[in-house]
């Protein structure tokens, strides 16, 4: 009977499964078969193993982008996580006219990544960009990001926070909503400062929404690539390139497919572990909240 009914919703069931099979696993077995050989226009596919694989992880300019990758990740992500934890603690606290400051904190996830570097570019522009001549009569010194690298990371790291701060916030921020006022209240009774009531109660019942909230940025910021090619295209001499640059570049610049399928599988690998790790500790504190 029970097989009798699978059977049945079969039909129903198909158009979705050749949809996943059409647009995830036979193009991503056909990037792993790419990874496995040399490939580049006009020239057939020559099997060489893992030698992309090789290639790409002894590559200078490789290490050189995920050192890049990984300091906009742990800058962007842990100052994103620390401003969004402080403004929905503020929102959730009885802030005056929020109704107002959501809209003007959630406008920048409305902006296309296009306009808004378009307009960051002009913002920090060294020679009459607004931002610029503000920091320069305060005597501070300005972002010279079209020259120097160290100041392009900076303001890549500064343009993703801005750009994916709303996701952060209203994680927390509905997280924060979520917990109910009884448990401060009782915290008030029993005599804990506002301090002691962060500490054992909102962080401890946040922590949750804290963990998905860096799972999900560590993953899409791992994986930036428009804000680094449209601010500098990986430049100056390919100093400021991430891993997902590094991987367009092998591919529509150099038209090494096999290496650009190894990359791009490389990052698949480290977005898993990463997220496994993640899921882990999400379980880990579920599991403690519970009991």
């Amino acid at each position: 009977m029970r097989l009798n009914k699978i059977t049945e919703a079969v039909p129903f069931l198909a158009p979705v499964q050749i949809l996943i099979l059409s647009v995830i696993v036979i193009p991503s077995l056909y990037v792993v078969w790419l990874s496995l050989h040399a490939s580049s226009f006009g020239q057939s596919a020559t099997f060489v193993g893992l030698d992309n694989y090789i290639k790409v992880l002894t590559d200078p300019a490789f290490m050189l982008a995920l050192g890049n990758t990984v300091l906009i990740v742990i800058f962007a992500v842990h100052l994103e996580l620390a401003l969004g934890l402080g403004m929905a603690l503020l929102f959730a606290s009885g802030l005056p006219c929020r109704r107002i400051l959501l809209v003007a904190v959630l406008a920048p996830y409305a902006v296309s990544e296009v306009i808004a570097v378009a307009m960051w570019r002009f913002l920090f522009d060294p020679d009459v960009g607004p931002v610029t001549a503000v920091l320069t009569s305060l005597g501070l010194p300005m972002l010279d990001w079209s020259f120097e690298p160290s100041h392009a990371l900076i303001m890549i790291g500064l343009l993703t926070i801005w750009l994916h701060l709303p996701f952060t916030f209203i994680i927390l921020y509905a997280a924060r909503l979520a917990i109910p006022k009884d448990l401060y209240e009782a915290a008030r009774i029993d005599g804990a400062t506002p301090f002691a009531a962060f500490r054992r109660v909102t962080m401890p019942l946040l922590g949750p929404a804290i963990v998905v909230a860096l799972l999900f940025r560590y993953i899409f910021a791992f994986r930036i690539f428009s804000e680094v090619w449209l601010m500098t295209q990986g430049g100056p001499a390919r100093s400021t390139e991430v891993v997902a640059v590094y991987l367009y570049q092998e591919a529509f610049s150099f038209n090494a497919f096999g290496t650009a399928a190894a990359t791009a599988w490389i990052m698949v690998l480290a977005s898993l572990l990463l997220a496994t790790g993640y899921v882990f500790l999400l379980r880990k504190q579920v599991a403690g909240n519970a009991h």
